[in-house]
């Protein structure tokens, strides 16, 4: 099926659906590189002119991959559910923004609508808005997970403590960990990427972690980011697992270039479960995501890289995660050449991920050699909290020493919180309290050299 507009006196035509969106997509780099990106302004505003009289049940008639070859197309088609579809199901892609943006879309009328929205609708809508809508929106949509702590309540923000070290050196995850706490975070996760996938360094890091949550009563989870098959190979041996973590794609294609298949995150779910670690709530898992993942793995199909992304959210919709965040910035200036193009897709990925029932967080971040600097930071920081992001990730300093990219830090946690009256999870900020780190006004203060928590660092060093 094609689709034609006219603006200021030319025909524009896009031969498919999938062309269609890609023309309609805001400029980024990697669609630039793949060939899929718009012409000139004028063929972005007449593609995004045609895809508003597209009609939202379209995209159950017409996928844009295969049904045949691609088992995410596959999961996307089999699980949507029609009833809930059926509030919107009349409505065209144009309607169906006018709609979000109306009272009418409030937070119950969003949950319920989730189940019946694919990753094309929701892409397709978010390409229509400007930054402000994608704000608007995404704010009203509530999604809470829980584990140990609960994640995603009005008012509170979680943090992704990440406290990498270059060797996984005990001493310095321990140094990074306790500067996070000191400055309350922690409460989403305490993740660390490790610098090696082997079940032995793996292992240790968990042990740690788990023995520092245990001993301190720390209401949170820990989650070492080894591959899939790692955290099965060690659950299996009796290692503390609390999170299963894995990075996930949009295509099939794309998740075998990880060595992920469905299958495997099925039994790596079934046997999260059956450990029953949670405490408050039983979300047992972590995914990553990211904005030109398939277009590396040249596993695309020629669908521009921001519905690819969204389509990874069906993956992580059908395991019930604890967390899922997109490292917008993280795969380099090829894919998301600059600030802008960095703010846009954080914004894009937060309220398509949340359209779809899924607790979003995100890195806020980018590699050295992008055109961004300390300062888009702190743009997207606080526009993705007006928007009512789950939680962010946190790095000492804001400069990750393992990975070598540029993140949001400790303190810039602390400043959201505070200019947007946020809160830690409660079960978090009771914590904090009842070792006094917490002052009357539930602020973070300073520790003195004698509080408990310095211990962490000094056993841990020994």
């Amino acid at each position: 099926m094609s689709y034609t507009s006219v603006l200021g006196g030319r025909h524009h035509r896009f031969d498919t659906l999938a062309r269609l969106l890609a023309a309609a997509s805001s400029e980024r780099s990697g669609d630039r590189l793949a060939g899929l990106a718009a012409a000139s302004e004028q063929e972005r505003v007449a593609a995004r002119w045609s895809l508003a009289d597209v009609p939202l049940a379209e995209f159950l008639a017409e996928p844009l991959i295969p049904y045949e070859t691609d088992d995410v197309t596959r999961l996307i088609l089999d699980t949507h559910d029609a009833t809930a579809f059926a509030p919107v199901a009349g409505l065209t892609v144009g309607e169906f923004r006018e709609w979000l943006l109306s009272p009418a879309a409030d937070a119950e009328a969003l949950a319920a609508l989730a189940p019946g929205l694919t990753p094309e609708m929701v892409a397709a809508v978010s390409k229509l808005m400007g930054n402000a809508d994608l704000v608007a929106v995404a704010r009203k949509v509530r999604v809470v997970t829980a584990f140990r702590s609960t994640i995603g309540l009005p008012g509170r923000l979680a943090t992704r403590l990440q406290p990498n070290h270059p060797t996984d050196d005990p001493a310095g995850v321990a140094a990074a960990l306790l500067d996070g706490l000191l400055l309350g975070s922690g409460d989403a996760v305490i993740g660390i990427n490790p610098a090696t996938d082997s079940p032995r360094a793996v292992r240790d890091l968990l042990e740690l972690l788990d023995g520092v949550i245990q001993r301190y009563a720390i209401p949170t989870q820990s989650c070492v980011l080894s591959h899939v098959t790692t955290s099965v190979d060690l659950m299996a041996r009796g290692a503390p697992v609390d999170l299963v973590f894995q990075s996930i794609a949009g295509t099939q294609a794309a998740n075998a270039s990880f060595g992920v298949t469905l299958g495997l995150l099925d039994e790596a779910y079934e046997a999260a479960l059956k450990l029953e670690r949670g405490t408050v709530g039983h979300n047992v898992m972590y995914f990553e995501t990211g904005q030109g993942s398939a277009l590396s793995a040249g596993a695309h199909h020629g669908v521009d890289q921001q519905t690819v992304e969204a389509r990874a959210y069906a993956v992580a919709r059908r395991y019930d995660p604890l967390l899922v965040n997109t490292v917008v910035g993280f795969i380099g200036p090829e894919y998301l050449y600059d600030g802008r193009q960095i703010l846009r897709a954080a914004l894009e990925d937060h309220l398509c991920g949340k359209l779809l029932g899924l607790p979003m967080g995100l890195d806020i971040c980018y590699t050295n050699h992008a055109d961004a600097d300390d300062d888009d930071i702190a743009t997207m920081l606080t526009m993705l909290g007006v928007a009512g992001a789950s939680f962010v990730i946190c790095t000492p300093g804001g400069d990750d020493i393992m990975l070598n990219y540029q993140s949001a830090s400790y303190h810039d946690a602390l400043y959201l919180r505070e200019v947007l009256g946020l809160r830690p999870a409660p079960e978090f900020e009771a914590w904090l309290a009842s070792i006094g780190l917490l002052d009357e006004r539930g602020a973070i203060r300073g520790a003195a050299g004698g509080h408990p928590l310095t211990a962490i660092g000094r056993e841990l060093a020994a």
